[in-house]
């Protein structure tokens, strides 16, 4: 029994010892964008743990489909909700953003965020070319 105890209190502390430091952007981020050239911004909710990125944004300016008062084809409505995906690295790192459309017209974009300060800065690279500074809540 006195030689398994010490095994048995090694092996019970052994989870505490190999615990990861918290991630320094972990938390919930929300901010708005510029409207970039389409001038449509962005209302952003980024939560962060344990390094993994999940959020949506979403445009306050999107419209449904309007009815059509003429023969012409009525323009299909542009991305409202975007889902945003990740992982979050010291310096800048990567989030996927994919558009909640219908599958014909599925968008994806690459977004670009990095901490300045107290801000988490996220950049569009393509499309509209916003760029929204989040504060933590």
């Amino acid at each position: 029994m006195k030689r398994i105890l010490p095994l048995v209190l090694a092996v019970s502390f052994a989870p505490l010892a190999n615990a990861q430091s918290p991630n320094p952007l972990d938390g919930t981020w929300r901010g708005r964008s510029d409207g970039g050239s389409c001038n449509a911004p962005l209302d952003y909710v980024i939560t962060i743990e344990d390094g993994f990125v999940d959020g949506s944004a979403f445009d306050t300016t999107a419209k449904p489909p309007q009815p059509r008062l003429t023969r012409a084809p009525s323009p299909p409505p542009g991305p409202g909700l975007w889902q945003l995906h990740g992982v979050a690295k010291q310096g800048s790192f990567s989030i996927l953003a994919v558009a909640s459309v219908k599958a014909e017209d599925q968008r994806r974009s690459r977004l670009t965020a990095s901490l300045q300060g107290d801000a988490l800065v996220v950049t569009e690279s393509g499309g509209c070319g916003r760029t929204a500074r989040l504060t933590r809540n």
